[in-house]
């Protein structure tokens, strides 16, 4: 943990998720923790963008569909948000996955 990129500025992102779960538990669509982490966000001072476009290039090119961020935080981190119902172990050989 010692080489965390933008350490503070990481924790409290973690800090308003957690927040977010501590409130609202699982199950719900990612659409209403976004809403639920935009006011934390909001409520804590901490600059975002929401649904950001980014161009893609690749090559020569740029790509005909963009990519759009859940947010942009502190103007440098991109932040996805993700749901799944359930959390599992998966295990390969000697590898686990949580």
């Amino acid at each position: 943990m010692d080489n965390i990129i933008y350490r503070q500025e990481s924790y409290e992102i973690v800090g308003c998720l957690y927040e977010v779960f501590n409130c609202l538990g699982n199950g719900l669509s990612e659409i209403v923790y976004k809403d639920a982490l935009e006011y934390e966000f909001t409520q804590r001072n901490i600059p975002f963008e929401r649904e950001k476009e980014f161009s893609v290039g690749y090559k020569d090119i740029v790509l005909k569909h963009k990519f759009y961020a859940d947010f942009v935080v502190f103007d440098k981190i991109i932040l996805e948000i993700k749901t799944v119902e359930i959390l599992s172990t998966v295990t390969w050989d000697n590898v686990s996955i949580i």
